[in-house]
């Protein structure tokens, strides 16, 4: 639209925003590591465990309880800044950071503040036209989770109208990388592509490292999306929101457009912007206020007195160098040059958590084009009808290798594969019992009961068998129908037709 669009109270048209003001953002991603126990001490971090059984005096914050630095983890944090160009700190120290929340038994956070473990780092990111746009990452550092609050009584899950709060202090302690961006400006109309983009590239490059599980629904990915705006022309930054928590790739693009297009309503009517965290509503891809954001200052940062500092040896820092996988894009490139697919084809399978799955299928012995096909199509087909991430489906890659196995061989039609698919996810056995199990849904190979059904179906059909004798081989379909239909599916249908044609010749 025009310049000239209408402001609404709450939201000003995106082109409008775009035609008057210049989006900055800055991400700031929390990646829980999967280490066996937490930062400081050694309770376990499995996730879903019954409230307050991982817990100790350590990460409860007791008097005189002391913490340890988890090797693992510092070790998880230097894999992270190398594969992000970073440089690593050869010394650091973490840091007290002080607040109250009810999540935080202690009263205060450990963290690195002035000393990260990795600085001034970057990380190339394909868009969705196959261009390249590069992240500036400022820092990546180490710290602790804070607890679990759970607001119960209320409409929407939040403090503001709940009866009371329940807290759960498994997750306070477990070890955390926080990763912030530079400033991301002069993006113009694909800012919340570039941050949606940004995300994405960095779960696969932590999922490749194997150092999360990165699963953004458990919170094991947390993202906080900064956006302010900045008129046209101007060389200010504006002031910035803070959107936090946003937990998932499509929320994160959301959340961005969201506050553009906000941000830019409180603008032209004259008000300021304030400084503030806000939280994402996922029922309407809304964003709302939550508390005025602090500053360095009120954290009253100071060094944490009871922990050595970190200074990794240079020698060690290069060994775990040596230990970086292959960088997930250039994998895929190869991959995709294997399989001879289109750039197209494979950003569908990366956008539906596919490739992995499409990946180890393979690798358990189905052609590529045969597990592309299962994954994207009746699997992720089932996942949608069941509610369920694809990723989660109760079928693994070589249960899919075994049935596709049993298609190649001619046990199983395509229809007749669904069918064991269904049974596998039911929880019915491996797809060996299932067919031990149904001995219907496995294909006719008797040639003379197929060629007893071919004749019925000839016999009910003079006309059809007539137009198949003077050379119409397409009418033959009519009899292959019929004969599908007469033997439940269990006959190949290829070979019913070589009897049809031989029939009527």
């Amino acid at each position: 639209m025009a310049m000239t669009a209408a402001v609404s109270a709450d939201l000003l048209d995106y082109d409008a925003v775009l035609a008057k003001f210049e989006p900055v953002l800055g991400m700031e991603v929390h990646v829980e590591l999967h280490t066996a126990t937490k930062m400081f001490c050694p309770c376990p971090t499995a996730f879903g465990a019954e409230p307050n059984t991982q817990v100790c005096p350590v990460c409860l914050g007791m008097p005189g309880a002391l913490p340890v630095v988890n090797q693992a983890a510092v070790e998880s944090a230097i894999r992270i800044g190398l594969a992000l160009n970073c440089s690593i700190t050869p010394w650091g120290r973490f840091a007290r950071k002080n607040y109250f929340y009810p999540d935080q038994p202690k009263n205060y956070q450990i963290s690195q503040y002035d000393e990260p473990i990795a600085t001034e780092g970057y990380l190339d990111v394909v868009l969705d036209d196959g261009t390249t746009w590069r992240v500036e990452i400022e820092r990546a550092h180490m710290e602790e989770d804070t607890g679990k609050s759970l607001h119960v009584g209320g409409a929407t899950g939040r403090i503001h109208g709940a009866s009371h709060s329940l807290l759960d202090y498994n997750r306070a302690g477990v070890p955390l990388v926080e990763i912030v961006t530079k400033t991301i400006s002069g993006a113009g109309e694909r800012a919340p592509e570039v941050a949606r983009a940004y995300v994405a590239a960095l779960r696969d490059l932590l999922k490749a490292l194997d150092v999360s599980d990165v699963r953004m629904d458990q919170g094991s990915l947390r993202c906080d999306a900064n956006v302010s705006l900045m008129p046209i022309g101007a060389d200010v930054l504006g002031t910035r929101t803070e959107t936090k928590n946003v937990n998932s790739l499509k929320s994160v693009e959301t959340a961005v457009r969201y506050e553009m297009r906000r941000q830019a309503a409180v603008l032209t009517r004259g008000d300021e912007v304030v400084q503030e965290t806000r939280h994402f509503q996922e029922a309407d891809g809304t964003t709302s206020a939550g508390r005025r954001k602090e500053t360095a200052e009120d954290y009253r940062y100071f060094p944490e007195p009871d922990l050595e500092p970190v200074a990794p040896d240079a020698a060690w820092v290069e060994e775990l160098r040596g230990t970086l996988p292959e960088l997930p894009w250039i994998r895929r490139a190869r991959i995709q040059q294997a399989w001879g697919i289109s750039d197209e084809e494979m950003r569908d399978l990366v956008n539906s958590d596919a490739l992995e799955l499409v990946i180890a299928t393979t690798e358990a012995g189905a052609p590529a084009s045969d597990a592309r096909s299962w994954w994207v199509a009746y699997l992720s087909q089932q996942a949608n009808t069941r509610g369920v991430e694809l990723t989660a489906l109760p079928i693994s890659p070589a249960q899919v290798a075994q049935i596709i196995a049993f298609v190649t061989d001619g046990k199983l039609t395509n229809k007749l594969a669904r069918q064991v698919v269904d049974y596998v996810l039911d929880g019915e056995g491996e797809p060996e019992q299932i067919l031990a199990a149904h001995p219907e849904l496995v294909v006719e190979r008797d040639d003379s009961k197929l060629q007893a059904a071919v004749d019925a179906a000839l016999a009910a059909n003079p006309d059809i068998a007539e137009k198949i004798r003077s050379g119409k081989v397409a009418a033959a379909g009519k009899i292959v129908g019929d004969v599908m239909k007469a033997t439940r599916g269990q006959a190949d249908p290829a070979r019913v037709k070589e009897l049809v044609i031989a029939a009527c010749s």
